[in-house]
């Protein structure tokens, strides 16, 4: 199966974009400049994504922690490691 030019290019040319509330204040970050400096936030925006978007989304958007690397002060839960791949 032959892949188009847009497959597997999500680092460069998926966005974040996000206003300031100024006059042109519309702001880009790529996602490949996202992911190497904030890769916590963008996996909480794309929980924050998935979730219904009413009030119980918002409970469940509370609850989310996401931390980078497995330190972190919830120790007392037994949290489990989650591989992705």
């Amino acid at each position: 199966m032959k892949k188009s030019s847009s497959q597997g290019k999500k680092l460069e040319d998926k966005y974040y974009r996000y206003h300031t509330g100024y006059i042109g204040g519309l702001k880009e970050v790529q996602y490949k400049k996202l992911m190497s400096e904030k890769p916590e936030f963008a996996v909480y925006k794309a929980v924050k994504g998935m979730l219904p978007k009413n009030t119980l989304g918002a409970q469940m958007l509370k609850k989310l922690r996401v931390y980078q690397g497995s330190e972190h002060n919830h120790q007392a839960q037994c949290p489990t490691v989650l591989e992705l791949k």
